[in-house]
């Protein structure tokens, strides 16, 4: 497919914040920045005029912007320090590889120290991070240290070297910072628990901290240890008052493809993240185009072979968000809650805003193929013989009886033909009664249809539930229509669409395509037949005002109204004015009834 132009991608970006990357025309990678908003940061590379000679040559040489959404400002900072280190963009900051942002280490020891470090070391101890800043990770140690006592020594605290004596308690101890493991004051079973709540907190989950003091004060204060009491409640304080600074990925999520799909009648978009210590290091998104009705287990199955090969991927472990069956030496991971699942939302997601973006861009560049998907996806979701290239849909007006009228609007392709719209009084019906009315109204439009020998709809939707419904249909039996066009009624409350013959309605996705061409005709018969109850109703006052007087007939009223367009400026009128229009007799009539 042909790459839409710089200005189709401009237009289209997303308002998320996010890491772009600036293409040349032979797609060598220029630039890699970040966004608190995509559209906006983007978009002013092209609108404001540069002083700086370098950027100025950087624009020109654009040919292409990739992005990728992420959920925070936080996260974008990250990943963009990833995608620099590893492709190395001519027009950005070197980075080096190793030490440009701070981890939390929980060290692989006995009695492990918990420290920031910069260095990311293969020792079996455990990472958290990267944060953004140092202070970040200073501020989640302090609470930590504030809650938990921990050791600060260095000490190999070995059961021999405990056992003998070796070290002796320091200053932290009588500080209270410290229970004092080196002389076997604090068990090695409790301090690994400590450590165990410690990892909860880090990842944001503080509940088993908080049950755990909770009960600690609860049990303090029964035995009137009040200040104890107290200080555990300051500790709950801070842990309830604490948000935990958002990364871009579990740490512990290393070298794993994640794969997901969304798609059309037409189209799939898959969408790839590679990560790597628990950073996005990749992303990419596959169109792919249906020739047949291929499932999407068979499309994400072709493109997870033929990703990898792309971007020769060895990962051991991919996510998916079904069952695929790939011949290949992989774990698949179907992620159900928690961290894996939360990217693989994200990769969703990803591949969502991709896809719109395409859709908006084809409603620019080729309405007609934004059309035909549309039909197709309306054909499918409404269960439908034929594509609904001609909509008509009913409304009835009545405001406490009075007036009834109904109001018929039409669509072709979609969009609204309002040449075709039709208004109609209820000529046969006494009172308000929508169904009867209903049934008028639909007999009287297409056996007119018929008459004329005019084209019927694909589809009919009737503004109500199964009762306005089944009226319809009555008619379409009379005129021997059944059959011949489908129709469906909606029901306003939870936009329940209805079937012939079905008791249980269809519940369509809210954000589908399908029910808000739907909800469109809906609100746009309601606004349609509202306005011409109003005008009716209006001129209904008017004329009553005006024909209550004695010895005024129609077509007095209507050369009055014809001069002086309302009723208030007949009433305003001087007797000599009104007399130049209706002659000096009637118009004493008029000017003695306002007067």
């Amino acid at each position: 497919m042909q790459e839409p132009s710089l200005e189709l991608q401009l237009s289209t970006l997303p308002n998320n914040p996010g890491v772009y990357q600036f293409y040349d025309a032979d797609e060598k990678i220029l630039y890699v920045g970040k966004a608190k908003n995509l559209k906006k940061r983007v978009s002013s590379y092209f609108t404001k005029n540069h002083e700086v000679g370098k950027t100025r040559v950087l624009v020109k040489k654009i040919r292409s912007i990739k992005h990728i959404v992420v959920p925070t400002e936080s996260d974008a900072l990250l990943l963009e320090n990833n995608l620099i280190k590893k492709y190395k963009p001519r027009y950005n900051v070197l980075l080096k590889d190793d030490k440009s942002y701070p981890w939390i280490c929980i060290k692989n020891e006995r009695f492990p120290r918990i420290f920031p470090t910069r260095r990311h070391i293969k020792d079996g101890s455990e990472y958290y991070g990267p944060y953004t800043s140092m202070k970040t990770v200073r501020t989640l140690l302090d609470l930590i240290k504030s809650v938990y006592p921990l050791r600060t020594c260095n000490y190999d605290l070995s059961d021999e070297n405990i056992g003998s004596g070796k070290y002796k308690v320091c200053l932290e101890y009588h500080l209270k910072n410290c229970k004092g493991p080196c002389e076997g004051l604090q068990s090695s079973e409790e301090y690994l628990n400590q450590v165990d709540d410690i990892r909860e907190i880090i990842k944001g989950n503080f509940k088993s901290s908080l049950q755990y003091f909770k009960r600690q004060m609860k049990l303090l204060a029964e035995d009137m240890r009040f200040e104890e009491a107290q200080a555990i409640k300051e500790k709950i304080d801070v842990l309830e008052n604490y948000q935990v600074k958002s990364t871009v990925v579990n740490p512990k999520i290393t070298n794993v493809d994640v794969f997901s799909i969304i798609s059309d009648e037409a189209f799939a978009y898959i969408n790839f993240f590679q990560l790597s210590h628990g950073s996005i290091i990749r992303s990419h998104t596959l169109e792919i185009k249906k020739k047949l009705d291929e499932t999407d287990e068979q499309l994400l199955e072709l493109a997870i072979v033929e990703i990898r090969q792309r971007f020769n991927s060895l990962s051991k472990e991919i996510y998916v968000p079904f069952k695929v069956d790939l011949e290949l030496d992989l774990k698949i991971t179907i992620p159900k809650l928690g961290d894996k699942k939360r990217i693989l939302e994200l990769s969703e997601r990803n591949a969502k805003l991709h896809r719109q973006e395409r859709f908006n861009q084809i409603k620019i560049i080729d309405p007609d193929r934004h059309t035909n998907r549309l039909m197709g996806q309306m054909k499918k979701d409404l269960r439908l013989s034929e594509e609904p290239r001609h909509i008509e849909c009913f409304d009835n007006s009545n405001i406490q009886g009075t007036n009834p009228v109904a109001a018929c609007v039409v669509f072709k392709n979609g969009k609204p033909s309002k040449k075709e719209y039709r208004h109609y009084n209820i000529k046969t019906v006494v009172g308000p009664d929508d169904f009867a009315s209903m049934e008028e109204v639909v007999f009287r439009r297409y056996k007119r249809l018929l008459e004329e020998e005019k084209s019927l709809p694909q589809l009919i939707v009737i503004d109500g539930g199964k009762g306005q419904l089944s009226s319809a249909l009555k008619s379409l039996d009379v005129l021997g229509l059944r059959g011949r066009i489908a129709i469906i009624g909606i029901a306003k409350r939870l936009e329940e669409i209805y079937f012939p013959g079905d008791t249980i309605p269809l519940y369509l996705d809210k954000k589908s395509e399908s029910l808000k061409i739907i909800q469109q005709l809906r609100n746009e018969a309601h606004r349609f037949g509202i306005n011409f109850h109003r005008t009716k109703r209006s001129i209904g006052a008017i004329n009553s005002e005006l024909e209550s007087i004695e010895g005024i007939g129609g077509k007095t009223i209507e050369d009055l109204l014809k001069k002086f367009k309302s009723v208030k400026r007949v009433k305003e009128a001087s007797l000599e004015s009104i007399a130049e229009i209706v002659g000096m007799a009637r118009a004493k009539k008029v000017f003695d009834a306002f007067h």
